[in-house]
């Protein structure tokens, strides 16, 4: 069990990285859903892990514009 949980942060960890968007609307989407499945995954709440996974992930490519595009 404990290295299934650790394959799923690693996928999610990489889906949540590559998830940029090119503009607010897709990367507030895309983060929302790494960020909800991220949770599903680890048994938390999907509704707070969408939230706090397009907050980051908007934040992310505000804060690095470079890496997101």
């Amino acid at each position: 069990m404990r290295y299934f949980k650790l394959t799923a942060f690693a996928l999610c960890a990489t889906a949540t990285l590559s998830a940029c968007g090119d503009n607010f609307g897709e990367q507030a989407l895309f983060g929302g859903a790494a960020g909800a499945v991220t949770a599903e995954v680890f048994g938390g709440n999907a509704g707070t892990g969408a939230l706090v996974g397009s907050a980051a992930n908007v934040l992310f490519c505000k804060e690095n514009p470079g890496k997101c595009s």
